[in-house]
């Protein structure tokens, strides 16, 4: 990870109310981050971004060892919530910025519902969209968010996922293989 400007920002609070959504993506109501992943989790709406350079390069980051769930654990490019008021365009953006100190065009590929539960401190129980971009730079990370991050090949990242499940969070690896089986059309091929 590169060490020039340097960005520690807390982003994130845990009472900041996320949107209950039923599996239609219907909105039910709010509740605050904490309250959602306690126990089995709350359904609320994510999102998940996968960013890859012209060099069809994923950028995946190690998340912060202060995170409550699954801390150090390699992850995809972005994930997070939209807030009670905000729309998930505008989230993605926020969230891309604030995490990744840049904001790129996204595409969606689709969503799902799933449930993961870490240890015994709570769980991630989320209907997230997905979706796609691009960019060539090196991020300006948040390391309040984010302890390491790489560019990696999709070849590579498949068969270090295979060896090693236990590195990626759940949600990562459901995401990737679904993008890998129905989607690497959609998708910059590695060189």
């Amino acid at each position: 990870m590169s060490t020039s400007a340097i960005r520690s920002e807390i982003v994130s609070h845990d009472s900041e109310s996320l949107i209950l959504v039923d599996s239609n993506d219907q909105e039910l109501g709010y509740l605050s981050k904490v309250e959602c992943h306690q126990g089995a989790g709350i359904l609320h709406r994510a999102f998940s971004l996968f960013i890859f350079n012209e060099s069809g390069e994923l950028l995946i980051h190690q998340r912060a060892e202060e995170k409550p769930l699954w801390p150090g654990f390699w992850s995809n490019s972005c994930c997070s919530h939209p807030r009670q008021g905000e729309s998930i365009a505008n989230a993605m953006q926020r969230r891309c910025a604030e995490e990744l100190g840049f904001t790129t065009t996204l595409q969606f590929l689709y969503q799902f519902e799933y449930a993961a539960t870490y240890q015994d401190l709570g769980s991630e129980r989320e209907l997230c969209s997905v979706f796609w971009g691009l960019y060539n730079d090196s991020p300006n990370v948040n390391v309040a968010e984010i302890s390491d991050w790489r560019w990696v090949n999709p070849n590579s990242l498949t068969q270090d996922m295979a060896a090693r499940p236990e590195r990626y969070t759940p949600w990562f690896q459901m995401e990737w293989q679904r993008i890998r089986t129905e989607f690497s059309n959609q998708i910059p091929k590695a060189d």
